[in-house]
């Protein structure tokens, strides 16, 4: 009887975590949809290209601030009620995007949208830590990682379908449908129930500074590909660049489950540190790329690497501590992964009118290995 609850408990694939990858799929595609449709919106309000900027940065903005106190409210009055508060303020702050009269609005409306995802993302993440058996803690947040990844790959061609063939409230009423399903999805999902000795105000998880810093380093070289390897592309004369992310989110969703099974069954830095070298890889070959091939090759390498590193450092983030610290860990975490890309996408456009592209790509290299050696150095309190 004994063997047979000890086999249950170690079940990855359990109703509850079924349904919080689909909270999470849902929720990313509505998110998704907007990325590369927003900008445009706001030019359509009159905005200009740096206003279109804006839009992007004022939510990354948003959501760094509210996500260390998700974690800390997370632990202290539960899962359930901050989840669906986050995805009611994100449906909401998506259907006021259809009456919003100027650029100053929208930027208004953008920047709650923004605490809207700060709590989501960290609450639906958390909920996935409680519900995975610690003992398959890596395979597990490597499958709930692969909604955002399919989510990337189809969600923004979606939307600018949309806005091409429709307009931008059919857009923004299918992005709130999608949001909706993960609503009445969270309604049924088994929560973990809060410690009722409260813990003391802390915004940060001591136990998670070390991945946190990892990945925020990590999310510097992400940064410069999101927000720049399309211009990049245009200036080697490049076109079709759409497929560097079809092949970079292909890649990401083989590597994230099978090196997250690896992580659990040999250890952390086993993926970890493959996955970063792999990283750095990929912002060196940049620097020589000169046709689709040598993108297509460094879409590879850094979907493997980012898939092998990103979601062994988050369970790394939370396999040390309490469940009653878990929404605090994550929020940590989440934190350092928003600050990373929010802070190298302005930092690398400034170095790239400077320099150019290339010899940013190339040094780009240097927070991947300022990520490799932090890992290295830090004190392991957390398994390896």
């Amino acid at each position: 009887m004994e063997q047979k609850a000890i086999k249950q408990e170690e079940q990855l694939w359990t109703r509850d975590f079924v349904v919080i990858t689909l909270i999470s799929l849902f929720t990313f595609i509505g998110f998704q949809m907007l990325l590369p449709t927003l900008p445009v919106y706001a030019k359509h309000l009159g905005g200009s290209d740096t206003a279109a900027g804006l839009v992007v940065g004022i939510f990354t903005f948003s959501a760094v601030i509210i996500r260390p106190f998700t974690g800390y409210f997370l632990d202290v009055y539960g899962r359930k009620g901050i989840l669906l508060m986050g995805l009611l303020i994100f449906t909401a702050s998506v259907l006021a995007y259809i009456w919003a009269p100027s650029l100053l609005i929208l930027l208004v409306f953008r920047f709650i949208h923004g605490l809207g995802w700060g709590l989501t993302s960290t609450a639906s993440s958390t909920v996935a830590t409680d519900v995975i058996p610690k003992s398959r803690l890596g395979e597990g947040m490597g499958y709930y990682g692969l909604s955002g990844t399919l989510s990337m790959a189809l969600a923004p061609a979606l939307g600018l379908y949309i806005i091409s063939c429709f307009n931008f409230n059919v857009l923004f009423l299918l992005s709130a449908g999608m949001l909706t399903v993960a609503i009445v999805l969270a309604l049924t999902i088994n929560y973990h129930k809060p410690d009722t000795t409260k813990p003391g105000f802390n915004l940060i998880e001591k136990a998670a500074l070390r991945p946190t810093i990892v990945v925020f380093f990590i999310t510097m070289t992400y940064g410069a590909v999101v927000a720049f390897i399309a211009l990049y592309a245009a200036q080697q004369g490049i076109g079709n660049i759409g497929s560097f992310f079809t092949i970079y989110a292909l890649t990401l969703a083989l590597a994230r489950p099978i090196c997250g099974r690896l992580a659990d069954r040999i250890g952390f830095g086993f993926v970890i540190i493959p996955g970063i070298i792999l990283i750095a890889g990929a912002m060196f070959l940049l620097y020589f790329a000169g046709s689709i091939q040598w993108f297509w090759l460094v879409a590879i390498l850094y979907g493997a690497g980012f898939g092998a590193a990103q979601p062994a450092l988050q369970a790394l983030a939370v396999i040390s501590v309490p469940p009653q610290r878990r929404g605090l860990a994550n929020g940590t975490f989440f934190t350092g992964f928003d600050m990373g890309i929010g802070l190298s996408s302005i930092m690398w456009g400034a170095v790239a009118g400077v320099t150019g592209y290339s010899v940013m790509y190339l040094l780009a290299t240097i927070p991947a290995m300022a990520a490799l050696v932090s890992y290295l150095l830090l004190g392991r309190k957390a398994p390896a």
